[in-house]
């Protein structure tokens, strides 16, 4: 609806990943040029870990939009806690190598490597990609290392791709992953946007819509996209989308900071959306040992609540019309 209303060519925070909304940060330059340079090795795995939603899989598409696509055939597997032999099957299955159900793993490994054979022949190399590796054990994680040492005319048959969370350093620093932890050419953690980068990342989402300024984002409210989201892109992405939507239903031509900080105390209230949650009214401890909120604190609340409710009612009548509206088209 807000894309509507401030004339933008498309939503500019969506969370699904999109090449087309790559941000340059300089965290995220870094990882893209460790995976150019484990890239150019043409072997063994690279590694790319970050917390929730700081855009490992945006790296992934931002590269795969400069690979050249007839030199390389890409695989693609979102785990979750698989066995093995179920990861060989997906990653064989994703590089469209026929599996009727009862192939044995010999079969499988045949199969593949035939692939791997016209792959090369046709002058394509395989590239695996493999996310939310966090998830797996270390039995699966040697499935890839043995899938790894199949080779193909001298050269290895496939190069690995792994992103996860932080929690996977410790698996890949666990003594029986020493094997795939020697064959880890690249390695980076992602790390958050700086403040500065946060306002740049906004700004460039927004741009990319044909944003001109309208709405005016107040640097307060670039202070509180900051704060409330440490500069985590999908967070980011989520209370902007929100903001935005405030503003729209209000009708603003400017975002303001407290309009942000609003909907950043909404959207910890709804459903936690990854975001600080809002700080508690100041309380005084009487003789009971209850706390009971202090007299200016409950008219704060309460007026707060007052204005929540009357938001609500103008947001609930206003879709009404867009609905209506759109009914009448």
């Amino acid at each position: 609806m807000y894309d509507r209303y401030y004339n933008f060519s498309g939503l500019p925070f969506q969370l699904t990943p999109d090449s087309r909304f790559f941000f340059g940060s300089s965290g995220h330059s870094r990882a893209i040029a460790h995976l150019v340079y484990g890239l150019a090795q043409e072997e063994g795995f690279i590694v790319v870990t970050g917390e929730v939603g700081a855009g490992k899989t945006t790296l992934v598409e931002q590269l795969w939009s400069q690979l050249d696509r007839q030199s390389y055939v890409m695989a693609r597997v979102v785990t979750t806690r698989v066995s093995g032999d179920d990861l060989l099957r997906l990653v064989v299955a994703n590089f469209g190598v026929p599996d009727d159900g009862g192939a044995g793993k010999a079969t499988l490994l045949r199969r593949f490597e035939s692939m791997a054979h016209e792959q090369r022949a046709a002058g394509r190399r395989c590239l695996l990609v493999v996310d939310e590796v966090q998830n797996l054990p270390l039995a699966a994680l040697e499935e890839l290392r043995m899938l790894s040492n199949i080779t193909v005319d001298g050269r290895a048959s496939v190069q690995t791709i792994l992103l996860g969370q932080p929690q996977f350093r410790a698996t890949l620093g666990h003594p029986d992953a020493e094997q795939l932890r020697q064959r880890v050419l690249a390695s980076y953690h992602l790390g958050p946007l700086t403040e500065a980068e946060t306002r740049s990342y906004v700004e460039h989402r927004l741009k990319r819509v044909g944003w001109s300024d309208d709405p005016r984002l107040e640097a307060a409210a670039f202070a509180f996209v900051y704060r409330y989201t440490d500069g985590i892109p999908r967070r980011i992405n989520t209370l902007c989308s929100r903001a935005l939507m405030y503003g729209a239903i209000e009708e603003s031509h400017v975002i303001t900071g407290p309009m942000v900080e609003t909907t950043a105390n909404e959207l910890s209230q709804d459903l936690g959306a990854g975001l600080p949650a809002p700080q508690p009214a100041v309380a005084l401890m009487p003789a009971s040992g209850v706390p009971e909120p202090s007299g200016d604190a409950l008219v704060r609340r309460i007026e707060a609540l007052e204005q929540t409710c009357a938001r609500q009612d103008r947001v609930f009548r206003r879709l009404m019309d867009l609905l209506s509206a759109m009914a009448e088209r």
